[in-house]
């Protein structure tokens, strides 16, 4: 009698789920740092958000939806509670739409990324133009959420150019973002 050899996988899944939640903090904490370009004040988190979204789509890629699913649940849950903490820990007031807005316009461009995302990788050969510009939608989702429930359609004199900017940025991220995206091999390996 032969016996089979079981393989065995090690599901590594948790500590990208575990990256994701510290990165969505970081997320939540750069946004109170600025730098100014053409006379606009900018968060430094425009500049690890594409990076968010390259690290879901590794999830999804690597293991599949669900776990991509969870990991987008733990990390805004999380981000939204730290934002609470330290919101009460500084003794500044918790303004429900500053939580809401990040919190929808994180999960329904998350959701809406990884639901393209896979869309592309198991109907298409996911070609680099299409998997930059599920990159570029899912900014665009991002920002149309939080600029619907966190500013209230309040526009302000440099909304438009403040908007134009982030995203052109954002957009020059997503090129080296996508090129990393597609050298990324489907499934995990084997331990």
């Amino acid at each position: 009698m032969t016996k089979k050899k079981k393989e065995n996988y090690y599901e590594d899944c948790w500590l990208y789920i575990l990256l994701l939640t510290t990165l969505a903090i970081l997320l939540e904490s750069l946004k109170r740092y600025t730098f100014q370009v053409s006379g606009v004040r900018i968060s430094f988190s425009i500049i690890l958000l594409p990076i968010v979204f390259l690290l879901v789509n590794f999830i999804v890629k690597k293991y599949d939806y669900k776990k991509g699913v969870a990991a987008i649940a733990i990390s805004a849950v999380m981000a939204v509670a730290f934002n609470a903490t330290v919101s009460f820990a500084l003794g500044e007031i918790l303004i429900l739409t500053n939580l809401t807005g990040e919190f929808c316009g994180y999960i329904v461009s998350q959701l809406v990324n990884i639901t393209v995302y896979t869309f592309l990788l198991n109907n298409t050969k996911s070609p680099i133009l299409l998997v930059y510009l599920n990159y570029i939608f899912s900014l665009v989702v991002f920002y149309m959420f939080y600029t619907l429930i966190y500013l209230n359609l309040i526009v302000l004199d440099n909304f438009w150019i403040k908007y134009f900017i982030t995203l052109v940025i954002q957009s020059v991220i997503c090129i080296p973002i996508t090129i990393i995206d597609k050298r990324i091999k489907r499934g995990y390996s084997k331990v």
